[in-house]
């Protein structure tokens, strides 16, 4: 068994994923702090000084003055500043996604297939060269 699951570690698909899977975290905390720290700032400025992050509803009835606030406090919230930042992360996951598949298709577009070498008798079907005058299988002319 532990043979079985040391072959199927070490195939060359599951390390490809794996590593995909660590470069997707990565890439997601670079994004993460993108949406955090460089692009929500600027549009909550403009919004009014609106943090979108401690936008939230409070369910318990009792005022808090910041989501952490609510939640030190065991509060039911609806953290829905939470939920617009993460949407706005998705959005741009999806976009630099969508370009790096753009590029790697446009990278891997197939070459025209190559001249044929090769054609058909007429009389007998076999595959002959272009420049046979003679049907090396039947003895045809051509």
């Amino acid at each position: 068994m532990w043979n079985e699951f040391k072959e199927f570690a070490m195939r060359g698909n599951v390390i490809d994923l794996a590593v995909g899977v660590i470069m997707g975290v990565a890439f997601g905390a670079i994004v993460n702090s993108l949406v955090n720290d460089v692009i929500m700032p600027p549009i909550g400025l403009v919004l009014g000084n609106v943090d979108f992050s401690n936008l939230f509803i409070n369910l318990s009835g009792q005022p808090y003055a910041t989501l952490a606030d609510a939640q030190a406090a065991g509060a039911a919230t609806i953290n829905y500043g939470v939920f617009i930042n993460a949407v706005i992360n998705f959005l741009i996951v999806a976009f630099v996604v969508f370009l790096l598949v753009k590029q790697v298709n446009r990278l891997q577009e197939e070459e025209p297939p190559p001249d044929p070498t090769t054609k058909d008798c007429p009389y007998c079907q076999m595959s002959i060269s272009l420049k046979a005058t003679r049907c090396p299988h039947c003895t045809s002319q051509l």
